[in-house]
């Protein structure tokens, strides 16, 4: 997922693309140990991806405590 779709979501979207990411990272991990992946840069995309889900939900977070002041 790009960061120009990611900037788009609410925050409720955010929070179930999180639980999408982390749960598709959580089975790449496991059919890795099972079997090598044909392609283990899936992993590091995978990964990726959360932390920049993750990185969008904190600085709305705090955009809104802010706003709260």
């Amino acid at each position: 997922m790009k960061q120009s779709e990611i900037k788009n979501l609410t925050l409720e979207d955010l929070q179930d693309k999180l639980a999408d990411s982390q749960k598709q990272l959580t089975e790449l991990r496991m059919a890795h140990a099972i079997t090598p992946l044909e392609n283990p840069l899936q992993l590091r995309s995978a990964r990726r991806t959360v932390a920049r889900i993750q990185t969008a939900i904190t600085e709305r977070q705090q955009e809104s405590v802010e706003n709260g002041k």
